[in-house]
C-alpha cells in the first residue's frame, strides 16, 4: 500500500487484513508489529531492530527486508501479508522484488491511495495518536470521548511535532519525489491500483476490494 501521509494506509491495511485474513505489516515500525506475535518474538532481525530503535538509530533497509522475510514464515502470515507503505522508493522496490523471488512469492497488487493536498493537510494536522496502543484519532472526524485520552486503553494522545501545514507540505513534496518513480514502476508491471482516499474509510475499503477482485480475475 502506497500513499502520502493522511490517506489512511494504516486504517485500510488493518481493515483489509481482517477481510482477507492476511497479516498487516506496517513500515517504519514493522518490527513493533512483529513483536505483537509470540511466534516472532525470538526473531534475530526483530531483536536487532528493537536495539537500534532504543539507540535512536534508523532501521536500515536490509534489516527491514530480513524481518519481512522472517514474518512470511510466521503462522500469522501464512495466508499472505499486506505491506503498509513499503517499499517507498524504486531501489527498495527492486530489492524487495529480489527478496520475493528468493522466497518464491509474488506481489499480487500495489494499491496507491491519492488525496488532494488540502484534504491531506486537514487530515494530518488534526491527527492524534495514542502513545501506548497507537490508535489514531482526529480532532474533527474521530475525536476521543475524553479529550487527550485514548478510548481504547486510557493513555495519553500525542501529536507529531511536524503535523502542521508547512511541514506537511514539505513531507508531501518529499514523498512525491521519492515515490513517483516507484508508482510508474508498478504501473508498468501491471499490478497497480490507483484509488481515491477522499471518501469514508468504509467507502475506500469497498473500492479497494472491488479493484483487488478485478485484478485477481482479469
Amino acid at each position: 500500500m502506497l500513499g502520502p501521509p493522511g490517506v489512511g494506509k494504516g486504517t485500510q491495511a488493518e481493515m483489509l487484513s481482517q477481510q482477507l485474513h492476511a497479516c498487516h505489516l506496517s513500515t517504519g515500525d514493522v518490527f513493533r508489529a512483529a513483536a505483537k506475535h509470540h511466534d516472532c518474538m525470538a526473531s534475530p532481525a526483530l531483536a536487532q531492530a528493537i536495539e537500534l530503535m532504543h539507540q535512536g538509530k534508523l532501521v536500515p533497509d536490509g534489516l527491514v527486508f530480513a524481518l519481512v522475510a522472517e514474518r512470511t514464515t510466521c503462522l500469522h502470515c501464512s495466508g499472505g501479508f499486506i505491506l503498509d507503505g513499503f517499499p517507498r522508493s524504486l531501489q527498495q522496490a527492486n530489492d524487495f522484488d529480489a527478496l520475493l523471488e528468493r522466497l518464491n512469492l509474488q506481489l499480487d497488487a500495489v494499491v496507491s491511495y491519492t488525496l488532494s493536498i488540502e484534504e491531506t493537510i486537514n487530515r494530518v494536522s488534526g491527527r492524534l495518536t495514542c502513545s501506548k496502543c497507537h490508535t489514531v484519532y482526529h480532532l474533527e472526524s474521530k475525536a476521543p470521548a475524553t479529550p487527550g485520552i485514548c478510548d481504547r486503553c486510557g493513555n495519553a494522545l500525542t501529536r507529531r511535532h511536524d503535523d502542521h501545514p508547512e511541514a506537511i507540505r514539505v513531507r508531501l513534496q518529499e514523498y512525491a519525489a521519492i515515490t513517483e518513480p516507484l508508482v510508474e514502476h508498478c504501473r508498468q508491471k501491471g499490478n497497480l491500483l490507483n484509488i481515491s482516499a477522499a471518501s469514508s474509510p468504509a467507502g475506500v475499503l469497498a473500492t479497494t476490494l472491488t479493484g483487488l477482485y478485478a485484478l485477481a480475475h482479469r
